[in-house]
């Protein structure tokens, strides 16, 4: 009993300030910070509600922004994981000259802050500036993904491998026919990664699309918040639903995310 009470606890902690955000976005503007001090009912009860803010949000460029950061994220996710797991597969199945330094590169690039490599990548990519090239690309070969496909794919037994080669298979047929359909919980994982990646990019989206048609949802999030006025009603609004639809997918997902990670540990 006291174990579950804790659960409980730990949970309310970390989902007060979703519930506080969510309710503050169907506030007015005047009651947003109206009940914090001192703490009384009416902080977390809302005696007033307004879907002015939602209007507000969705009749907007909010709503461009949006569809805009679920196509980047989608497509990203569809493409790197067309160029991410052929190559974790390379590396976990394949013995050619020079493997282990490339597997240290990838290692290395994952470490690398990405602010640090922000303005270099822009010079190389700028002739794709406001497009959805420019948006995906960097996004599409990440490193982290391909680690942990690696990791997976080391579990797969070799002697599958080895059946396949004697049965006169070749090396993208392996892939194709024994590792992917072995590797549903693996893909959703690095899926949901780059996805995440994606969804939540704001300097590489500010420094490849400045033009209003092209900004993103965490772009567009930060100008309710200018130099002169901040929207709280709008800030926190657009904030509620850049949360609530990667923890959707999240949850939906969490299953496969767990086990794939689970199955990563202990390999070489």
């Amino acid at each position: 009993m006291l174990h579950l009470a804790v659960i409980i606890a730990v949970a309310l902690v970390f989902l007060m300030p979703l519930y506080w955000l969510t309710i503050s976005s169907l506030r007015p503007e005047d009651d947003i910070f109206r009940y914090l001090n001192p703490f009384n009912p009416w902080t977390f009860i809302p005696n007033r509600l307004t879907f002015d803010n939602i209007v507000g949000l969705w009749s907007g460029a909010f709503a461009r922004a949006i569809f805009n950061s679920l196509f980047v994220s989608i497509v990203t996710v569809v493409a790197g994981l067309a160029v991410c797991a052929p190559a974790a597969f390379a590396l976990a199945a394949i013995e050619f000259p020079g493997r282990a330094v490339i597997f240290t590169a990838m290692i290395v690039s994952f470490l690398i802050p990405f602010d640090a490599i922000a303005v270099p990548l822009f010079y190389i990519l700028r002739s794709y500036q406001n497009t959805y090239t420019g948006l995906i690309l960097p996004g599409v070969g990440n490193g982290l993904t391909v680690f942990l496909l690696r990791q997976f794919f080391l579990g797969i037994p070799k002697d599958l491998r080895e059946a396949a080669m004697v049965d006169g298979m070749g090396w993208f047929q392996i892939f194709w026919r024994i590792y992917l359909p072995l590797s549903g919980p693996a893909l959703i994982s690095a899926g949901l990664i780059m996805f995440i990646f994606q969804w939540q990019a704001y300097l590489w989206p500010l420094l490849i699309a400045p033009s209003n048609d092209m900004k993103v949802a965490a772009v567009a999030l930060a100008q309710f918040a200018t130099e002169y006025h901040v929207s709280f009603g709008l800030l926190f609004g657009g904030a509620m639903f850049l949360s609530l639809i990667p923890m959707v997918i999240l949850v939906g997902f969490q299953q496969y995310f767990t086990s794939s990670v689970a199955a990563t540990g202990g390999k070489e």
